[in-house]
């Protein structure tokens, strides 16, 4: 029997996934030619599952992640509200090629003593891939320059809501606004690079 020591376990698996995640500040400025040139951009780059986080949605339902659906010719998608602001409000959506199969979203407490301080959010969905459950966390953190000890509280409740409802035998993919730099400490949390908030959940920062 070969052995090819460049590939040990056979060929490679041929098929993949393109994610993209961009914060697009919801209807602040000037939202609505800022959506034409959002949708012409995530057009160019042909994603299979688009994360869009401070995105609108309005009372009659209309929301953005069904407009970036649209446009992209993906069949799914799903917004949450977040907060309120008149006649729209800020949350966080996801338009998907495949069936969101699932979905549950979760608080982030900047003081996890205090459940009323609320600065950020994760939504949690089941993605119905072609070669199987694709486990999606669409995630905004607290934003101030001064706020990393919020964050680190934020990634250690993230973490324990990814080890709750996912599963290890499927892929887990982790994306959003972190308002954080690669070396800040609430971002070595989740890549392995200090001590991680749930024993044995790390991921590699793409």
């Amino acid at each position: 029997m070969a052995f090819d020591p460049y590939a040990p376990y056979g060929p490679l698996v041929e098929s993949t996934v393109r994610v993209v995640t961009w914060n697009v500040w919801g209807r602040y400025g000037g939202w609505q030619e800022r959506q034409e040139l959002l949708e012409a951009a995530l057009a160019d780059v042909t994603p299979d599952i688009v994360c869009l986080d401070e995105a609108w949605s309005t009372r009659d339902d209309d929301t953005q992640a069904s407009r970036v659906a649209g446009r992209l010719g993906l069949g799914h998608s799903i917004s949450v509200r977040g907060f309120n602001l008149g006649d729209w409000s800020s949350g966080i959506g996801i338009a998907s090629r495949w069936p969101i199969i699932r979905s549950e979203q979760r608080p982030l407490h900047g003081d996890a003593t205090d459940p009323t301080d609320v600065a950020g959010a994760a939504l949690f969905t089941a993605i119905d891939g072609p070669r199987g459950i694709i486990q999606l966390f669409a995630v905004m953190l607290d934003y101030p320059l001064d706020a990393s000890a919020r964050r680190q509280e934020q990634v250690r409740q993230l973490c324990s809501f990814v080890a709750e409802v996912s599963r290890r035998r499927h892929i887990t993919v982790v994306c959003g606004d972190f308002n954080a730099g690669p070396d800040s400490d609430e971002i070595r949390m989740l890549t392995g690079r200090s001590a991680t908030p749930v024993p044995g959940l790390v991921f590699y920062d793409a």
